[in-house]
């Protein structure tokens, strides 16, 4: 890597697995990985809410060093939310991070900015990280408006944070037209962008919330693609979903120093 962020690698296994799916995946990935892959990447998984439980118990069981993540929050702490998950019942789950505003979220769920910006301040309070995914659609990127949309993503969903706290945050870029398709940004592509959102970060907070944001990229990832997009100086790890559901690909991706 170009600098002394260290990546984190984020398996989200979107609304996939069972909790007896859920353990034999992370019992074949813990067994996939040594302990010079932790050394060298940050690695989380991220299970449906069902899940958690049964995944925390076995990375604890095993003193396994990969941290658990969930794919959502609700904002508010308790009340009469039917249906949802409040940033407290994750914590005490021993969540590390927490993916607020994937583009799923934002394009099926209706979530704007402002939710997106309530969710990463709720899981903050609860001392956990937030992964802020921002991202473009195919017909905003062919008009030209790529870089205006995540600016005003990156604005809005980041609004009223310290530099110190957006310097700890995770920002994952993820194109939405590369997300599920099996269409991936170039290397370049990824860079530009990712360069792009560093650079926000620079203006608004600082050169020193700039150089400890970690910046992720997510959209496709593969084994075969990881080390040259990881290769590429702004970007700090990835967002990865359908290839994290197999143990085998996914560490690949977690492995891509030893194929770069």
């Amino acid at each position: 890597m170009a600098n002394d962020r260290k990546p984190l690698i984020s398996g989200n296994w979107k609304m996939n697995h069972n909790h007896f799916e859920a353990i034999q995946t992370i019992q074949k990935l813990a067994y996939a990985l040594e302990s010079g892959d932790y050394a060298a990447v940050d690695v989380s998984v991220h299970p449906p809410f069902t899940d958690i439980r049964s995944v925390q118990t076995v990375l604890q069981a095993d003193d396994v060093p990969i941290a658990l993540g969930a794919q959502n929050v609700h904002q508010a702490d308790s009340g009469a939310y039917t249906g949802e998950v409040s940033p407290s019942m994750l914590a005490k789950l021993d969540v590390t991070y927490v993916i607020v505003g994937h583009s799923e979220r934002r394009e099926l769920f209706g979530e704007t900015d402002e939710v997106v910006n309530a969710k990463a301040k709720a899981v903050l309070a609860a001392g956990m990280t937030p992964i802020v995914c921002v991202g473009e659609t195919l017909e905003e990127r062919n008009a030209g408006q790529a870089e205006s949309k995540v600016a005003g993503q990156v604005a809005g969903s980041l609004a009223g944070f310290s530099a110190d706290v957006v310097a700890a945050l995770v920002v994952a870029y993820e194109p939405i037209w590369a997300i599920g398709t099996g269409e991936t940004a170039t290397p370049e592509d990824a860079q530009q962008m990712c360069g792009y959102i560093r650079g926000l970060v620079g203006d608004q907070w600082g050169s020193a919330a700039a150089g400890g944001v970690r910046i992720q990229y997510g959209g496709s990832v593969k084994p075969g693609n990881a080390p040259e997009l990881m290769g590429q100086p702004d970007i700090d790890g990835a967002l990865v979903g359908g290839a994290s559901l197999d143990p085998d690909d996914f560490a690949r991706i977690v492995r891509f120093p030893l194929y770069q």
